[in-house]
């Protein structure tokens, strides 16, 4: 029986693994993708206008 408890583990994690890949796989594109493209859009932005705002120390 120790095989049993040894095996466990890694197949669970595989299957979960799987299953991660498979969710990744089906949300690519589709109805989700402009939804998505818009977030990071909106984040990189963000970013851009962080990055480019003058401090107020004059520096």
């Amino acid at each position: 029986m120790d095989y049993v408890s040894a095996l466990v583990p890694p197949v669970v994690m595989a299957v979960f693994f799987i299953g991660v890949v498979v969710t990744i796989v089906k949300n690519q594109g589709g109805p989700n993708k402009a939804k998505e493209d818009a977030a990071v859009d909106l984040a990189i932005g963000r970013a851009e206008s962080v990055q480019q705002a003058p401090r107020a120390d004059g520096a």
